[in-house]
């Protein structure tokens, strides 16, 4: 199956979609806020510059696109391979995977403890507040 948009146009679509302060992020950070949990964001100073680094509780968060991160889940309906130019995007997806490990792993190694949310888990009843009763009781 052909693209419906042109090469130029593709491009300037992926260009444009933010790498911080996207709309699950935003999601994650008003939800735990407002229940009293305070972070700080992007730390330029701890490997993969987490989204959200909680300094008491020792813990980061990283708010993942399925999509970009290549969200393993079969029941995931949003991290599917683009159907042009395959190669490609599976040797991104899987750099960025691989990437991503590398950084938990040495987050891991200083002692921090890693919480990796996905986008598609959002939309699961009940998911941010498991995830702020799971921050709090550390």
């Amino acid at each position: 199956m052909t693209d419906v948009v042109s090469t130029k146009r593709r491009s300037e679509i992926m260009a444009s979609v933010g790498q911080k302060n996207t709309r699950p992020e935003k999601t994650v950070r008003s939800f735990l806020h407002r229940r009293g949990l305070r972070y700080r964001l992007h730390v330029k100073e701890l490997p993969g510059k987490p989204d959200m680094v909680f300094p008491r509780l020792k813990t980061v968060v990283f708010i993942n696109g399925c999509f970009w991160h290549g969200h393993e889940d079969e029941k995931c309906k949003l991290s599917r391979i683009p159907k042009s130019n395959i190669e490609f995007w599976k040797a991104k997806i899987e750099g960025n995977r691989a990437r991503d490990q590398r950084n938990w792993q040495e987050l891991r190694s200083l002692g921090w403890r890693v919480i990796v949310v996905w986008e598609c888990q959002l939309r699961q009843k009940g998911f941010l507040e498991k995830l702020a009763n799971d921050l709090q009781c550390t």
